[in-house]
């Protein structure tokens, strides 16, 4: 059976890539082209001109790092697609190592291993990763007796995880940077989504070009200033927004106000209407 590629990019093995990383307008003497992991702009230059390069501002790596870069984003952005019920039950049978009490309640408890599984995946494909499984299967233990719904779990795993979260994206930073969409177009979602058994909002097909449009400008925004692209929404309308950006604004990360920890205040940097 034939596989479908999950990346591709040509590497110029005797060149260095030059990346524009935001913000350097200065043009370059080589072959525009585009870096394969996070599609910024790039040219693949004579090695003697990586310090004119750096002094412009770019962001010179050689084609090895590229490979390598590339090949990672690539593992990172699949990761949820090579998480299966073998790959889940390895997982928790590590944690029974390390914490059997806590192992045996999540695999003797009311979820079965699919849910546990779907849960892995939906953190996985939101970039959350899966090193400290410990807060995730205490979350899902205590939770389970109450809903087997996986959207309802997630959304409890995420309030969980939810400084960790936020200090992997803005660090140490008292004030978080945020994109909001604007209440009435925020509520339309929430309305939409009432009676959806998919999860998936009856939104034309227009609204939602145009939101992905409007939170790539939002998105590009935040990065010329050195901020992460961070999408604060409700939590009813998050799981449908994450999974709408996932491709469209791969950069930009969606994340609940449930999620933010007490003592971060937030700064509303851009809002999004429809």
């Amino acid at each position: 059976m034939l596989g479908v590629p999950a990346g591709e990019g040509e590497v110029q093995v005797d060149r260095e890539l030059a990346i524009n990383p935001g913000g350097v307008s200065a043009a370059l003497s080589g072959i525009e082209t585009t870096d394969p992991a996070f599609g910024l702009p790039a040219y693949w230059i004579e090695p003697a001109a990586r310090d004119h390069a750096q002094m412009l501002g770019y962001t010179v790596v050689d084609p090895s790092i590229v490979i390598a870069t590339h090949l990672s984003e690539i593992l990172k952005r699949h990761a949820h697609q090579l998480l299966g019920h073998e790959e889940t039950q390895r997982l928790l049978d590590r944690l029974a190592k390390t914490a059997p009490k806590l192992a045996e309640n999540l695999t003797g408890g009311p979820l079965p291993l699919g849910v546990i599984a779907k849960v892995l995946q939906e953190l996985l494909a939101d970039g959350v990763p899966l090193r400290n499984l410990r807060p995730i299967a205490e979350t899902l233990a205590e939770s389970g007796a109450k809903t087997q719904d996986p959207g309802a779990l997630l959304a409890r795993v995420r309030e969980a995880l939810g400084p960790t979260i936020v200090q992997s994206l803005f660090g140490a930073k008292g004030e978080l940077s945020v994109i909001t969409l604007d209440p009435t177009l925020e509520q339309l979602l929430k309305d939409s989504l009432k009676g959806a058994p998919d999860g998936m909002p009856s939104v034309e097909p227009t609204l939602a070009d145009k939101l992905i449009t409007a939170l790539v400008d939002a998105a590009r925004q935040q990065e010329l200033h050195g901020t992460p692209p961070v999408l604060l929404v409700a939590g009813a309308v998050r799981p449908w927004l994450a999974r709408l950006t996932r491709y469209g604004v791969p950069n930009l990360k969606v994340l609940a106000y449930g999620e933010i920890p007490l003592d971060k205040s937030v700064r509303v940097a851009t809002t999004v209407g429809g």
